[in-house]
């Protein structure tokens, strides 16, 4: 299995995904907020192979903690944006910056393993 990578600023969505997907198997590594985001990027073995980003963090929001990982050399997890603007502009505007995916909140608990997979390659 995956380790993923959370960052979302609301306790009880971080405890749901968090269950959601240690269920299933995976290491998950919580962040509140981005500010160890790329830390945790570069020295956490196994190396990550998601980022599961809350779009909406209080100081750095999503798509500046993209822009940040972007430049990281040792990056080779995909970055999904997690939010809960499900408007079509919203999600062309995540793809346009260069998130490799979207999952809208509220998490649908049924679909939300099955999308995660997909973004893991599986």
């Amino acid at each position: 299995m995956a380790t993923i990578i959370i960052v979302e600023d609301q306790p009880d969505n971080l405890k749901l995904l968090t269950t959601l997907l240690t269920i299933k198997g995976h290491q998950v590594v919580g962040l509140a907020n981005g500010d160890r985001l790329t830390e945790v990027i570069r020295t956490h073995k196994p190396s990550p192979a998601l980022v599961l980003l809350d779009i909406q963090l209080p100081g750095r929001d999503g798509y500046e903690l993209l822009e940040e990982l972007k430049r990281l050399p040792e990056r080779s997890c995909k970055v999904v944006a997690l939010t809960a603007h499900a408007l079509p502009e919203d999600r062309t505007r995540a793809s346009a910056a260069g998130f490799d995916g979207y999952i809208t909140k509220p998490i649908d608990v049924r679909t939300f393993p099955a999308e995660v997979a997909r973004y893991l390659g599986g």
